[in-house]
């Protein structure tokens, strides 16, 4: 057997750019770099493989451990999973900052390999600088918080161990059910030390989707129950994009005349404007999507994890003999809630499905129905987004103005906040992928960083990151990054002087105002922050405007920019789109001094009696 002698981190990373799939035809490499930031417990192992592999495998700088695992993690998700990214940290902090962007991928399913620098194999120096000590688990290292955040976590002690541990990494990070965050912590020591590997382990390897078709019972089962509905709903979540289906769905569902009701991951499914499209559905639902959603007595959830948001924590589905179909390519998803299984690909179950239905559609009476629910819809939200003189817009009138800008290629990238919720309901999707929003773990401070990895994966694409003040303070210097790379974003920033979105919840539970608008919080003077100034010193173009016409104007120039540009506005803390939408639960005390919360609380129990339990 022919071996060639290198040390495990060059081993791993000639591994890594041996890796390679296919889009449209082309042989491109899998991973498409890796954000690192070096320390002392990866800079001498990994930073010297990178460096002699740079070529074939880039390397990119970051500012903050989580924003690159970020950036990573959106850049696979804009890749529909075809590509992926590494990130590489030293040990300590560095890793564990990247702890929270793990769990970004892991809620929402998505592929990143995070290789955090570990203490020495050896135990010789012990302790290391930054080695966190168990004092009854010698075993135990920092990076053991990233255990219940990936989907596979191994510990490189020996170089050997790099060859199973590397294989096992490629199966998950490619696997359609199991896909997800996987972590390979590194010993230090070991990254350094060498061992003849057989030239077998670094051969070119192409990996393609797996699509799994569904069991014939189970397709049986499905269409029997698809065709014994009176008012069927179709739920696109973000499995639909990764499978690369939203054209199967399209035409399944006007093969059928079937409405659509989109979550958070499946928003930009289908176009807005396709008539079978009510939009999103659930807690930030449109009044069309939720009004069927009452009424449906078969639901068919394609690639959805049916989170609170989307069901309303199980109060939004009225109809007392619904049934759910749960087509997934997880068993885990596919079988959630007493669902009845059809365990497929979105695609080449959509396939099956279509073919078992035949010439069945759904009642003329209720795609009627949907179609009028979407006309109104669209009138109220109209009212929302509209232009306004008003000194401090809403949320929702700055959505408009961004949307009367774009064209229909472009993509809106979100995450935490009031934003989500407005934007679910309010955006206006053109394009598969226009809409880019983590709300699965919901992490303020992912949007700039996301948005970086957005335009990588796809740079003719203008991008355009809305974020709150909040989420800007807590991790804006990537900023700096999309600049030094040459990535550029339009962001908008709205200045609500807080955490607004939280601060309307905590009133609408009965609280009064305390620790989210910054006037709210104990301060000795309240801070003016100059974001574009602020903006401006990492690099970007930057201004501040008044008023929702300034906005626009900017917009428009930004659009010509050559480089990052940040658009600053200040806007109401309190104004939120009141149509659409539904209950979602969040616990009320029970018991209170203030009667405002013993209000709630009795508000809250008369909601509780509509959520469904299934046993």
């Amino acid at each position: 057997m022919a071996t060639i002698r290198l040390t495990m981190a060059q081993a791993l990373v000639r591994a890594m750019a041996a890796q390679k799939t296919e889009i449209d035809g082309r042989t491109v490499p899998i991973f498409a770099g890796v954000w690192a930031i070096f320390g002392h417990g990866n800079v001498a192992g990994m930073g010297e493989a990178l460096h002699a592999a740079r070529a074939a495998l880039p390397t990119f700088r970051a500012h903050n451990e989580q924003a690159m695992a970020h950036a990573a993690v959106a850049f696979a998700k804009a890749s529909r999973r075809r590509r992926f990214m590494a990130a590489t940290s030293s040990i300590g902090p560095g890793a564990t900052n990247m702890v929270t962007a793990a769990a970004v991928a892991h809620v929402n399913r998505l592929p990143v390999l995070l290789l955090p620098g570990d203490v020495f194999a050896s135990r010789r120096p012990d302790p290391v600088l930054q080695q966190i000590e168990d004092f009854g688990d010698a075993l135990v290292s920092a990076n053991d918080c990233f255990r219940p955040v990936s989907r596979y976590f191994d510990r490189i002690s020996r170089p050997e161990q790099i060859i199973p541990a590397f294989d096992r990494a490629m199966t998950v990070l490619t696997d359609p059910a199991e896909c997800g965050p996987v972590t390979l912590a590194l010993c230090q020591d070991v990254q350094a030390e060498a061992f003849d590997f057989p030239e077998s382990f670094f051969a070119e390897r192409v990996w393609t989707p797996r699509r799994p078709r569904a069991d014939d019972r189970e397709l049986a089962e499905a269409a029997a129950l698809l065709k014994s509905a009176h008012r069927p709903l179709v739920v696109a979540g973000g499995g639909v994009l990764f499978s690369q289906a939203e054209e199967r769905l399209k035409v399944f569902c006007e093969a059928h005349g079937l409405p659509v009701a989109e979550t958070q991951g499946g928003k930009s499914t289908l176009p807005d404007s396709h008539g079978l499209n009510m939009g999103a559905i659930g807690v930030t639902g449109t009044a069309a999507a939720n009004a069927l959603a009452r009424e449906a007595d078969v639901i068919l959830a394609v690639g959805t994890r049916l989170q609170d948001f989307t069901t309303g924590s199980w109060s939004l589905f009225d109809n007392p003999g619904r049934r759910i179909i749960g087509l997934n390519t997880q068993p885990f998803d596919a079988f959630k809630h007493r669902s009845l299984p059809l365990v497929a690909d979105a695609r080449a179950g959509l396939e099956d499905l279509d073919r078992a239905l035949g010439g069945w559609k759904a009642s003329a009476g209720w795609t009627s129905r949907a179609a009028e629910e979407k006309a109104g819809w669209g009138l109220v939200a109209a009212k929302y987004t509209g232009p306004t003189n008003a000194d401090l817009p809403s949320d929702a009138q700055v959505i408009g103005a961004v949307q009367r800008h774009a064209r229909a290629s472009d993509v809106v990238v979100g995450a935490a906040g009031g934003l989500p919720g407005e934007m679910h309901k309010l955006w206006q999707a053109g394009a598969p992928g226009g809409y880019h929003m983590e709300y699965g773990y919901s992490c303020m401070g992912y949007e700039i960083a996301g948005g970086i990895g957005v335009k990588m994966a796809d740079p003719a694409r203008e991008v355009f990151v809305m974020l709150g003040d909040g989420s800007y303070l807590m991790m804006n210097s990537e900023i700096a990054t999309s600049v030094m790379l040459g990535v550029k974003l339009v962001i908008v920033v709205l200045d609500n002087r807080g955490f607004g979105c939280i601060n309307r919840l905590q009133r609408a539970t009965g609280g009064e105002s305390f620790n989210n608008l910054l006037r709210d919080a104990r301060h000795e003077a309240l801070p003016e922050i100059d974001f574009a100034a602020h903006a401006a010193s990492l690099g970007a173009i930057a201004e501040k405007v008044a008023g929702i016409g300034a906005l626009e104007t900017a917009l428009e120039r930004a659009r010509g920019n050559d480089r990052t540009t940040v658009i600053v506005l200040d806007t109401d803390p309190l104004q939120s789109t009141d149509a659409g939408g539904n209950w979602w639960d969040v616990a009320v005390p029970e018991v209170s001094q203030r009667k405002e919360v013993m209000e709630a609380r009795r508000r809250y129990e008369a909601a509780l009696g509509k959520q469904t339990i299934v046993g």
